[in-house]
């Protein structure tokens, strides 16, 4: 008896096809729950050069945002003490060349009706401000006595911390004032710079600003290139710790307050 036996069909290119599918299929299943990632080597180099990046590019901006912060400062404590000097003019009929004496014992309760003191012009001028007899009086954020870093300015005798007295304002701006200004006239002929050679005619008219207020460094302000010579004029004053400091000289003058030092000078030409 013969049987039926089915012949094997060849397999054709459609069922190829579809086992190869089949196959990609198996793969994409057991691959599935497999994810790509980063070696321990590789996370540890990636941080290493993100660190070395940190390291080269912070100190730099904190230096350049500090910067503005004190040259700001300075901008706007100069200009409120000319403005208050032009006040003082128009309300009380003198400004800083009208400063004929010192003040007195207590500079705080002098009125600019009665007396033409510094103390009487800032005391008729300024609102929200604290006066001290002494600049020393003052504590620092240490806990100590204030005290600062002289430079080339105020290194000069009598130029000494404790020679000065001071108003602290709102914002925590120190305006130190030399005592003996108004023992000599605060003012510069017509058409005269302040320079090193005419400086002397306004001697005791200085003080500094100090526009970190009692928070160190209490340093003053140098030049990290060029002469600190106020007639040089080749002063520059770069953005690092060492130079770029809180304090800065200042001259009163007529109606207006100068930069006393180069490096002053510098900051505030530069300052925005």
């Amino acid at each position: 008896m013969l049987m039926n036996i089915p012949l094997r069909e060849e397999p054709t290119l459609i069922d190829s096809d579809f086992r190869q599918n089949d196959k990609r299929n198996v793969i994409r299943f057991a691959t599935a729950g497999v994810k790509n990632g980063f070696t321990l080597a590789e996370v540890l180099i990636t941080l290493g050069i993100i660190g070395v990046v940190a390291a080269m590019t912070i100190p730099t901006l904190i230096a350049n945002t500090r910067s503005q912060q004190y040259r700001s400062r300075f901008k706007k404590t100069v200009s409120m003490l000319s403005q208050a000097a032009r006040m003082s003019q128009s309300q009380y009929g003198f400004d800083y060349a009208g400063i004929n004496q010192p003040c007195g014992a207590n500079g705080a309760t002098e009125n600019p009706e009665n007396v033409m003191t510094i103390c009487s012009l800032l005391n008729g001028t300024l609102t929200g401000a604290t006066y001290f007899a002494n600049v020393t009086d003052l504590t620092m954020s240490d806990g100590k006595n204030y005290s600062i870093t002289r430079g080339p300015f105020l290194s000069e005798e009598p130029r000494r911390v404790q020679n000065f007295r001071a108003y602290v304002l709102k914002d925590g701006v120190i305006i130190a004032i030399y005592k003996g200004l108004g023992s000599h006239p605060c003012s510069l002929s017509i058409g005269t710079l302040l320079l090193d050679s005419t400086e002397g005619e306004t001697s005791n008219c200085v003080g500094f600003i100090d526009v970190n207020g009692s928070t160190l460094p209490n340093k003053e302000v140098s030049c990290s290139s060029g002469s600190n010579s106020l007639s040089q004029n080749n002063c520059i004053v770069k953005n690092d710790a060492e130079h770029m400091t809180d304090i800065y000289p200042i001259r009163f003058h007529d109606g207006i307050v100068e930069p006393a030092s180069a490096a002053a000078r510098y900051v505030l030409k530069t300052a925005k």
